[in-house]
């Protein structure tokens, strides 16, 4: 793992997504019965929101730890996707292994490796070598991928990739003036909270470990709604700094907590008027460019603070 080759990883962001081509991806798949989506760290999280927003959409779905002693029984019908973007991960090999060699999995992957070996046919991530050491463009690419799925299989809209890459690219193009004042509001003594509606919630919990993989650093990702429930605590005791990504309509509560005790927020993809800071890039009034686009704030936080560890 290399902080400047994970810096280079993120700046081909905007190149690698539109050059992704989703057309077809998905078309060997038929109206499954349920959709089972396994996968560890990165990929479960973007496993919890496909799932989720599959199901919304009418489709039965279900995301599973991989590393799970309580994976569902599996009936005629079921799309298993196993999601790796090494295609070696053990606990995610494991978990196909104990699915039995009669349940046909498809593996979704950035490039062949043991788990494409084992599965009846592979999708590929296409985000290229993650020279960084990091799974950064691959979690970008999981997301669009699954998104695909969700399209091929309700008729949804298409996956933004366009506007996810012009976001991306403001991002990066504008770092030098958003970045610096990041770096002072949020790295405070006691670590980085990052707060997303539940519909994007991986959103917070890939931002938490971008700190935590790299830098090294302490920080935990929670749901908006939930954060009055679990995370509301630690604003009484320590010096609380929340990266806030924006859309939940239970921000009210949570900021009326903030606001009681002096919390740090900074704002991202939508505005707030308590915010110490507020973060705005095009086309963020889109929930599924923020989807594919909002992570890039704490990977570039956290590249540089690697950089200089």
């Amino acid at each position: 793992m290399t902080p400047d080759l994970f810096l280079a990883d993120l700046s081909e962001k905007p190149e690698r997504l539109r050059a992704l081509r989703l057309d077809g991806a998905w078309d060997f798949v038929t109206a499954p019965a349920r959709v089972v989506l396994l996968g560890m760290g990165s990929s479960h999280y973007a496993n919890l929101v496909a799932a989720a927003r599959l199901r919304a959409a009418g489709v039965s779905a279900v995301a599973e730890l991989a590393s799970s002693d309580l994976l569902p029984a599996l009936g005629p019908g079921d799309l298993v996707v196993a999601v790796s973007a090494s295609a070696g991960s053990v606990e995610t090999l494991d978990a196909v292994e104990r699915l039995g060699p009669d349940v046909e999995v498809v593996a979704l992957v950035n490039k062949p490796g043991p788990l494409t070996e084992r599965a009846a046919r592979a999708v590929s991530m296409d985000a290229g070598e993650e020279r960084g050491g990091v799974a950064c463009r691959s979690f970008q690419h999981t997301l669009a991928l699954l998104l695909e799925l969700e399209r091929h299989l309700t008729g949804g809209r298409a996956v933004p990739l366009a506007e996810a890459a012009a976001a991306s690219e403001h991002l990066l193009a504008t770092e030098a003036d958003w970045r610096p004042r990041l770096d002072e509001l949020l790295m405070g003594p006691h670590g980085t909270h990052v707060v997303a509606p539940a519909r994007r919630v991986s959103s917070a919990y890939q931002s938490a470990l971008m700190l935590r993989e790299g830098p090294r650093l302490q920080a935990t990702g929670c749901e908006t709604g939930d954060w009055s429930h679990v995370d509301v605590y630690l604003t009484k005791t320590t010096d609380y700094r929340m990266l806030l990504l924006g859309g939940s309509r239970w921000e009210p509560q949570l900021l009326d907590w903030t606001r009681q005790r002096g919390s740090t927020v900074v704002a991202v993809g939508a505005p707030l008027a308590e915010a110490a800071f507020e973060l705005r890039y095009p086309h963020d009034e889109d929930d599924d460019v923020r989807l594919l686009t909002e992570t890039l704030v704490a990977e570039l936080v956290a590249a540089r603070a690697w950089l200089s560890a």
